[in-house]
């Protein structure tokens, strides 16, 4: 029987947005992190991340020097994978792809200690599946990290099909230590988060592509009426309208379901590669972003 273990060394692989944001909670948090990405210009730019995040918490008094030098003693950025595998937990945040995951769990699977658990920040990709290439099922589990990770105190904690009460608590207490409030949730397409989320986002897109409202009057709605701190458009700009395409995909594959069927006009904006903020133009045109 698996007993509840402390964590104390984290992997986490995948430098980006994501893998830096939960590098630098961990790190704050007392744990000794371990930074990888295979991408050393992407590994770069993380770590320079971190420090500016940190950076600017000083300035605004939020931490102090002493602080900030003890979190960057926690975290080490490492150039080799195996230089960072002799950890409690690893937390994946590389790109979202299934095939990618899993190829990353077989690898970790076989370099890291047998007692490591294997997290994944998947958005909503299947982590039964992810856990099934493994030789550790009981031992893998999902932690949804909100964007952005230093800010979003919210973290899903995604039990797997064969995931054990004991890897799913010691997850749960570890996200604590982080500053966030963990929800436990079982495994199927989208979680909680996004089989709610997208698919409001979706709706207000079809408003739009129906005529039935502009891009502007559905935000404007949803906010002043809702109480919502952004509408679901802008919302879209911000998580890039690809990765909202994927996941209703996702979501529409999994659960067979036509109530779930990506919006037309969602596939042309996509195609057109109006991604959102990232490109400089969504609904919306972001004319400093570019």
């Amino acid at each position: 029987m698996i007993m509840e273990m402390k964590v104390e060394r984290i992997l986490v692989v995948g430098a980006g947005q994501m893998g830096s944001g939960i590098a630098q909670v961990a790190a704050q948090a007392g744990f000794q992190v371990y930074l990888y990405d295979q991408i050393p210009a992407a590994l770069e730019r993380g770590a320079t991340g971190i420090v500016e995040r940190l950076n600017r918490n000083v300035v605004k008094g939020k931490m102090t020097e002493v602080e900030k030098d003890q979190t960057l003693q926690q975290l080490q950025v490492i150039n080799e994978l195996a230089e960072g595998v002799n950890v409690d937990m690893v937390i994946e945040a590389v790109v979202e792809r299934l095939d990618v995951k899993q190829a990353l769990f077989q690898q970790l699977d076989q370099l890291l200690p047998a007692h490591a658990i294997l997290a994944s920040n998947t958005s909503s990709l299947p982590i039964t599946q992810l856990a099934a290439v493994t030789g550790r099922p009981e031992q893998v589990v999902g932690m949804h990290f909100m964007n952005p990770v230093p800010v979003m105190r919210l973290v899903e904690v995604i039990r797997g099909l064969a995931t054990v009460d004991a890897t799913v608590t010691t997850v749960l207490q570890m996200a604590e230590r982080m500053g966030k409030v963990a929800v436990e949730v079982n495994d199927y397409p989208g979680f909680i988060s996004n089989r709610i989320l997208m698919p409001m986002i979706n709706e207000a897109i079809y408003a739009v592509y129906e005529g039935v409202s502009t891009v502007e009057a559905v935000d404007t709605i949803m906010k002043l009426g809702m109480n919502h701190p952004m509408g679901p458009l802008q919302l879209a700009d911000f998580i890039g309208l690809d990765t909202c395409l994927y996941i209703m995909e996702i979501l529409h594959e999994g659960f067979g379901d036509s109530k779930y069927r990506p919006c037309p006009l969602l596939r042309n904006y996509v195609a057109a590669g109006w991604l959102g903020r990232k490109t400089g133009r969504g609904f919306y045109v972001y004319q400093d972003e570019n």
